[in-house]
């Protein structure tokens, strides 16, 4: 293949700007329901009893949403482009989120949560492929982490909207659906890469999500790409959307678990942007994921060894540790689309990020099995050893993935 002429684009440019108001949408709903799950199953009449059984079936079925939605949009995003993807996954996000502010039963609830994660699993991988394949080399790390940067300050807003709103967790979703339709608008000056309408008129064979299982070294690296973001989920699946159940074992009063999500994902803001600035200093990804790697498992350590540190404001303070440790979701959703050729690059990006997302039930359950009566009988414990399997199961991906910063992305995967 010849090289391309391909435009280029600033870290400022239309594309990367579009990304993260996309990304801020999605997050902004992805985390609402952590936020409004206690007063909208409260309204929604379910005993309080059942609540973290209801709250964790909801999100169970929020991110196999999510695992099915990332497979289809990432298919659809090497057949068809990255910009239809951006269009057709707004679209259906949109209609199912304004939906959400609509229901009045917990069936009727769960089943739009798992449609709204359809529709928003195609966001952020669409995003990094399209300005990965629109910038140089040097400028990847930097555009993407201006995504990820901007995107995670939807869970600041989804927090404020809530509080000044006096907890209608229905306007929380009505003002979600609106921005997405927004989005769309906004969307119509996007360009579609060179790089990928140069590929799309050649015999390759385009989004085959079984490439990924015919090969035995891309298996293992498409694997790898999706075992690196576990303990990401893990912190905001388990200890920070329900660290209000932590803080009661811990003996903590007066802890507000959404103040500790919008905390949490602050402190993430802001780890997601040094991550892309420092891996783009030091010339590595890989280095930048160990280090990472390192501060997560410090405040984990803390979380668990100090008890939340005593009181509700040394464990927002944890919590933010534990957030600014998270900040790797730039790294490792670039690292998949530099990983994979221009045929399979939109599948890749935009199905591992869910993919991860989608490993929470796996880990919910597990959770689940080990607090058990049978088992450990013990809600704390139980959670540290999670913590430790996903960490260590991560930090092996991490040794065993090759480095991609500076990697040139105009190659193809062979059938």
């Amino acid at each position: 293949m010849q090289p391309l002429q391909q435009k280029q684009y600033s870290v400022f440019s239309l594309p990367v700007i579009v990304g993260a108001l996309g990304f801020f949408v999605d997050i902004y709903d992805l985390l609402l329901f952590s936020i409004v799950r206690k007063k909208s199953l409260q309204d929604l009449k379910v005993p309080e009893n059942l609540a973290k059984e209801f709250g964790e079936n909801i999100i169970s079925w929020q991110m196999l949403g999510l695992v099915v939605g990332g497979i289809i949009w990432g298919m659809l995003g090497d057949k068809k482009g990255r910009k239809s993807v951006l269009f057709g996954s707004i679209l259906l996000y949109s209609l199912a989120t304004i939906a959400n502010g609509l229901v009045q039963n917990v069936e009727i609830y769960t089943w739009l949560r798992f449609i709204a994660a359809l529709g928003l699993a195609g966001e952020l991988g669409a995003s990094i492929t399209l300005v990965n394949e629109m910038l140089s080399k040097e400028k990847r790390g930097i555009g993407s982490a201006i995504i990820a940067t901007s995107g995670v300050f939807g869970t600041i807003a989804a927090y404020i909207v809530y509080n000044i709103s006096n907890e209608d967790w229905r306007l929380c979703y009505f003002i979600g659906g609106g921005m997405g339709i927004a989005l769309l608008f906004l969307r119509m000056g996007v360009l579609e890469s060179t790089m990928y309408d140069r590929a799309k008129h050649t015999d390759v064979e385009l989004g085959n999500f079984f490439m990924f299982l015919n090969n035995r070294e891309r298996f293992f690296r498409y694997l790898r790409a999706t075992l690196i973001g576990l303990p990401v989920w893990y912190v905001i699946g388990i200890m920070i959307s329900f660290s209000d159940e932590f803080a009661k074992r811990f003996g903590i009063d007066h802890f507000d678990q959404p103040k500790s999500l919008m905390l949490q994902y602050v402190a993430l803001a802001f780890g997601d942007m040094f991550a892309g600035f420092f891996s783009n200093y030091i010339k590595s990804r890989k280095r930048t994921l160990i280090l990472y790697y390192f501060i997560l498992a410090f405040f984990i350590f803390l979380f668990f060894a100090l008890k939340g540190g005593g009181s509700a404001t040394n464990m927002y303070l944890i919590c933010m540790g534990l957030g600014f440790g998270s900040g790797i979701s730039v790294l490792y959703i670039t690292m998949s689309a530099e990983q994979f050729g221009t045929n399979l690059r939109a599948t890749a990006a935009i199905s591992v990020p869910n993919l991860v997302r989608g490993f929470l039930p796996l880990i919910i359950l597990l959770f689940k099995f080990l607090r058990s009566d049978n088992v450990l009988n013990d809600y704390v414990t139980a959670a540290w050893i999670v913590g430790v399997i996903v960490l260590i199961t991560g930090f092996i991906s991490v040794l065993y993935t090759k480095e991609t910063f500076g990697k040139d992305l105009d190659f193809i995967e062979k059938n």
